[in-house]
Parts: C-alpha cells; structure tokens; sequence
C-alpha cells in the first residue's frame, strides 16, 4: 500500500469483475477523491477532506489520517481508519465497519492485499495506485456487491501491497544515513 501517484489528472477505469460485471473507478489523486461503482454495485466513495495539509503521494488518495477522510455507501458515512503505515505489512491495513461487519485490507505480498470480512479471506486485489484493480474472489465466500465495491475503492485508495518489514527497516536506517 506504498505505491501512489502524484499526479493531477483524473484516472477513470472499466473493468469487466469475474462476479459483478462491469466496475468502473475513478481516481482523483490531485483532489483526493475515489470512486466505484457498476452493474448492481453500491456507490462507494472515498474522499480526503478539503484543505488537507501535507499530502502523502505515496498514497493515491493522499492521506492515511482517518480524520481526513470520509468513506460513504450509497450516500451513507461509514468509518474508515487506515494504518499508519509503518514497519510492518500489517501496519498498511485500512479498516471499515457496514452494517455491523468489520471489513480489512490488509498486505499479504508485495504486490497484493486480502479482504477480510471479519476473520474470513473474501478476496485478494491489487493496485498499483493508478487506479487500476484486479479482484479475485474466494471462491465459496459468498462476496456481496457492497464487499466488492468497497474492496475496489480501498485498493485504489490506499494502493495495495507492502514490503516486508526487513526492507522496510532497512529504507527507514538508508533515510538515517547522511549523503
């Protein structure tokens, strides 16, 4: 979930989902807004507030501060509360809670997240920050079109993917080295 963008045009994509059909997110980076939403799909819409100081381009939406965000399905506020993004592929993890259910993105590889639906894996996306998503869907999970969007807008929100923590201890003490 390190990889952003830093730049300022819209980036709007249709893909053909495995299970919902057409999915279509845009992502705007420069204003910190992303979008999903398609066939029997909920809108899902994730947004940095305005006037946010410090933006982050290593993540797409701009922020991992939840107080800066505001996550909202079909027009409803949901909370969402992002990990600092630290040390460890764990501390990348973005968390939502609709309709009572607790939903995690959460690193497994360099590349790839897993969404969590409680404890159970429902499916794995990754994005390289650019808007695009590729979804896989666990088979037998019985993924809802809101677990899709909101596994969509989270991937293209916050990217997805980690290093492991060996290397990212290892950028951190290269950071601390005068040159």
């Amino acid at each position: 979930m390190e990889h952003g963008v830093g730049a300022s045009a819209v980036v709007g994509v249709s893909t053909r989902d495995e299970l919902f059909g057409e999915v279509r997110v845009t992502l705007d980076a420069a204003h910190g807004l992303v979008t999903v939403d398609g066939d029997g799909l909920p809108l899902v819409v994730v947004r940095r507030a305005a006037g946010t100081g410090d933006v982050d381009e290593q993540v797409p939406v701009g922020t991992r501060d939840g107080r800066r965000l505001a996550l909202a399905v079909d027009g409803g506020a949901v909370p969402v509360s992002p990990g600092r993004g630290r040390l460890t592929r764990r501390s990348f993890r973005v968390d939502v809670t609709h309709a009572g259910v607790r939903y995690r993105l959460v690193p497994d590889s360099l590349t790839g997240s897993r969404l969590l639906r409680g404890a159970e894996r429902v499916g794995e996306l990754s994005s390289d920050g650019d808007g695009v998503v590729v979804a896989r869907w666990v088979t037998g999970a019985g993924v809802r079109p809101v677990e899709a969007a909101l596994g969509y807008a989270l991937a293209a929100a916050f990217g997805t993917g980690a290093l492991p923590m060996w290397m990212l201890l290892l950028d951190a003490l290269g950071d601390l080295v005068p040159g």
